[in-house]
This record gives C-alpha cells, sequence and structure tokens, in this order.
C-alpha cells in the first residue's frame, strides 16, 4: 500500500516552475476519500418523508449536498435500493415505498432522483457512490410488496428471518438477479461507484434459523459444511460483480462497507485483538479475503466504536485494517450517529470522532472515512460537523487514486485565458488533447494565487474549485478590487487522475469605481 501512496505524491509531478510551497506533512491532504452515507430506507436522511413533491425533494437533497460541500466531504453514498425496490428510473425493480409512500407509485414523469443526484453532486465536485441492499427484499412482515416486486415473481428465491423477507444467495439465479439489478445502475447512470454495506447473511435473531437447507442440499457446489458454502455464495456474487462492473465501465469503483470485525483472534490468529461479533463467523462474510483477493477498490470497515471500547478497541481495528490493505484502499466507517448516546460514556467525549480522524490521518495506509450518517451531522454530531467544515475539512481534497484501475493522467487543459469583469475574474479554457488511453477530461480543478504566494498544486489551500463535470469556464467571484492573482487549471479523468497545470495566467483586478 505504501508504494500506491507514494505513487499519489509523484503523480502529483508539476512543470519546472511550480514550487513547493512547505513541507506537505505540514499541510492538509490533498488526496483524502471524505464520505457521508445518505439513507433513504425508512426515510432516515433523505427524502425525510414519503410523498413529498418533487420541488421539495429536489430542495431536500440540494440542502444536504450543501451542507457536505461545505464540511468538506467529497463523495456521498446514495442508498438507491434499501429493499430490492428503486430511487431510480431504469429500474427493473418497482419504485420505493420511501419515495412516494406506496412501493411501486412512480413520481412525476421526467424525475429520476439517481440522475438528479449525479448531476448536483459532480457539479459541487463531490463523487456519487450508488449504496446498494444486496439481499434484503423487505424490512418488516407487514410491508405491502407491489405486484413487479421479486418476491411476487419468484418466491421460492427468498427465506424470511426476523420477519423481513431474504433473498436466499446460495441459488444461482439469485446471485445473476442482483448482478443485473446493478448493471442496470452501471450502465445507465454516471455513477462513481457500487457500495455495499455490511447486510449479507442476517445479524442473528434469537430464536430464528436461516432456512436455506433445501438450497444447500440442491446447490452443495462441492461444500460439505453449511457455513463455508453460505461464505462461498457471498463470494461468488462479489467476485462476479467485479468483473461485471469493470468490464462495462473500468472507471466505476467497487467498495463495501463490511461490520468492523473481520475475525477476532481468538478465532484465526490473522484476525483482531478483539472479541466482538465477527463478519465471518456469524454474517458469513468474509470481507478479507475480498480485499486480498482484489475484487473490491476499496473496503469501508464501520468501526463504530471508541478508543476504549473493550472488546473492540477503535485504534485495535483501524490498525489491523491498516495492516491488510493488500493494495485497495481502506476508508473507516465513523459512527457520527452515537455521537452524546449512552452506548459507551466516551461518546460523551466530544473530542471522541476528532481524535480518530487525527488517528487514521496518522496512518498513511488509510484514505479517509465515511460518516454514518448524513443527518447525524447536523443534529447529535453537530460539533463534528463544525470540526471538520472549520479544521480537519477546511480545504478541499480529491478522491485517493486507484492506479490499478487507470494511473494514466489527462494532458493538460489548453489555451487559459482570465478577464477581469465587474462580476469577478472570468476564466476560459479549451479541453486537453486525448491522453493515450483515449480520456480528455471530465472534471477541472480551479487554482488562485495572491500575488507573491509561491504557486504549489501540492497544497489545497490554493483550490478554489473543484467539479467533475467538463464546463470550460468558471467566474471567481471572491477576489478583491486592486488585487493581483495567477491562476492554474488542471483537468481529471474519470478516476480523479490529475493533469499537469495550465498557465499560470496572471491577472489584475481594477480598482472599483466609487
Amino acid at each position: 500500500m505504501l508504494k500506491n501512496f507514494l505513487y499519489a505524491l509523484l503523480s502529483l509531478t508539476v512543470v519546472p516552475y511550480i514550487l513547493n510551497a512547505q513541507p506537505l506533512s505540514k499541510i492538509a491532504p490533498k488526496r483524502e476519500f471524505r464520505g457521508v452515507w445518505v439513507a433513504t430506507v425508512t426515510n432516515i436522511d433523505w427524502p425525510s418523508k414519503p410523498g413529498l413533491s418533487i420541488d421539495q425533494q429536489k430542495q431536500e437533497l440540494i440542502g444536504i449536498l450543501e451542507r457536505h460541500k461545505s464540511q468538506g466531504m467529497n463523495a456521498i453514498i446514495l442508498q438507491v435500493r434499501p429493499a430490492a425496490d428503486a430511487f431510480y428510473a431504469k429500474s427493473r425493480e418497482p419504485w420505493s415505498q420511501w419515495l412516494m409512500g406506496k412501493q411501486g407509485l412512480a413520481p412525476a414523469p421526467g424525475y429520476d432522483p439517481l440522475a438528479f443526484a449525479i448531476k448536483e453532486a459532480h457539479f459541487r465536485g463531490m463523487e456519487l457512490h450508488a449504496w446498494f441492499n444486496p439481499y434484503r427484499a423487505s424490512m418488516s412482515s407487514t410491508a405491502v410488496l407491489s405486484e413487479n416486486h421479486a418476491y411476487r415473481k419468484h418466491p421460492d428465491w427468498f427465506f424470511t428471518y426476523g420477519g423481513k423477507k431474504q433473498f436466499d444467495p446460495g441459488i444461482p439465479d439469485v446471485r445473476e438477479y442482483i448482478v443485473q439489478v446493478i448493471l442496470d445502475v452501471v450502465k445507465g447512470y454516471d455513477i462513481d461507484g457500487i457500495h455495499f454495506d455490511d447486510y449479507f447473511y442476517p445479524y442473528k435473531v434469537e430464536g430464528q434459523t436461516i432456512n436455506d437447507g433445501n438450497t444447500f442440499y440442491k446447490y452443495p457446489n462441492n461444500f460439505s459444511d453449511i457455513k463455508d458454502w453460505r461464505r462461498n455464495n457471498v463470494d461468488l456474487l462479489i467476485k462476479q460483480l467485479d468483473d461485471s462492473i469493470h468490464h462495462y465501465k473500468k472507471w466505476v469503483k467497487f467498495g463495501i462497507s463490511p461490520f468492523g470485525i473481520w475475525k477476532n483472534k481468538n478465532e484465526d490468529p490473522e484476525g483482531s485483538a478483539t472479541s466482538g461479533l465477527s463478519n465471518y463467523a456469524e454474517l458469513f462474510a468474509d470481507s478479507r479475503k475480498w480485499v486480498r483477493e482484489g475484487w473490491v477498490d476499496y473496503i469501508n470497515p464501520q468501526i463504530y466504536f471508541t478508543f476504549t471500547r473493550r472488546v473492540a478497541p477503535y485504534g485495535i481495528l483501524v490498525d489491523w485494517w491498516s495492516n491488510n490493505t493488500f493494495g485497495r484502499h481502506v476508508y473507516i466507517g465513523q459512527g457520527a450517529y452515537l455521537v452524546n448516546s449512552r452506548a459507551e460514556a466516551a461518546w460523551k467525549n466530544l473530542s471522541e470522532i476528532p481524535n480518530q480522524i487525527r488517528y487514521i490521518r496518522n496512518n498513511n495506509r488509510i484514505q479517509g472515512s465515511v460518516f454514518f450518517s448524513s443527518k447525524s451531522l447536523s443534529t447529535v454530531a453537530k460539533a463534528v460537523g463544525d470540526s471538520l467544515k472549520n479544521d480537519f475539512y477546511k480545504y478541499p481534497a480529491l478522491p485517493p487514486q486507484m492506479p490499478w484501475l487507470d494511473e494514466v493522467p489527462p494532458n493538460e487543459p489548453q489555451a487559459l485565458t482570465a478577464d477581469a469583469l465587474k462580476d469577478g475574474v472570468h476564466l476560459k479554457w479549451q479541453l486537453p488533447l486525448k491522453a493515450k488511453d483515449g480520456e480528455t477530461a471530465s472534471g477541472f480543478v480551479i487554482y488562485r494565487f495572491n500575488e507573491g504566494e509561491k504557486i504549489s498544486v501540492l497544497d489545497p489551500k490554493y483550490i478554489v474549485k473543484i467539479s467533475f463535470e467538463d464546463y470550460l469556464s468558471y467566474i471567481d467571484t471572491s477576489v478583491e478590487s486592486g488585487k493581483r492573482y495567477s491562476y492554474l487549471v488542471t483537468a481529471l479523468d474519470r478516476l480523479k487522475n490529475e493533469s499537469e497545470p495550465s498557465g499560470p495566467v496572471g491577472i489584475e483586478v481594477p480598482l472599483a469605481k466609487e
């Protein structure tokens, strides 16, 4: 993983006149994954309730994106399939009940929540990762399923556990169906990533058994132990998805956010020094294997614990995952929703999550954080949101690079010009020439320097705009009259590789006339 970290630094090499302003260790990271989960199931984050008008839904979502942009986020993990239903139009599954209040009820014609979310996120320089729950098909025994829900067509694909209908992962047709559901989004939308959370086989419910014995008998796949068979069923889905996603779009990232413990050391010498519930034993999810085999581009373990959690200390788990990256990215799932809760006394300490962020930043094999959930950062964890905005994420950051998917940077933008007009400095440029992989630009970064400042694209404090759209102009309205500025523009490709800069172009803003 250190190799990839060094690669990220070397890939920022710029033309000779660009000077490094100060040692990298003293400035905020230029590359860091800063994500937030926006949950739609039971209207946790968005929409605030079912049945809102389209304008109300849009305004709520814009408000969420604006808030997270101001907090320095660069990735939105939007839940688009909470329970074999859809928050997007190009779907073989019914519209979600949490959208309009009834499963299968379409919103206004022409409105596609996912397409809208992608456009608005990219405009603000944030990636959009489509978050799927692969196996959950209902949230309760009383859920009213529409006629085109998968359960209505293939009841034999499901078992019921804890009152919820679950796809049976051991059935080959189920795995194929889930892959095709996800590929509908990969092929049909301009997403940046596909994301799973921690729900594979269900969490244990006292007195319940998983009713998949007949499936095991029918499709044993040469396994004699049902637990190993279940883990293999999940592995088969993950491997097929990795292959399929990247076959259609090499730049779409595939990430999974498992429960924080793979195995405890008392289960396996290679496990963590913890004693809590383990993915491997209880959820039949071999999360470390997915990373080791390179089936995921990032792993995002949910370490919703404090440093003093006896059975699973935060620092122990962060260190364990950092030692098990196998050349892939690790982003830590942060439990913002637990701030001020009674879950542990340490959550009353407002410096707990800030200290967690400091801890992972001191580990160069961890590339960032994802916070659960959106609403928490303006309610129970408002202080954390303020810390991100004013301190940790004060300056923008690009997502970390994934050289195993694409290491070819784009060429620099062409013909950068700057004009000082009444409403600000107008910048214009042209698309770069095609790089050797055929890409031009899917986004741009604009840097501004005051007169006398050393010009450096390594320091994010000089970034005034990041956009993941291929626009070719920008108006800087935050300039002051009578001052001189220099501008640079770099191009980004789909995987956020950054070009060398065009420019610099200098401009003096005229004094305002009385």
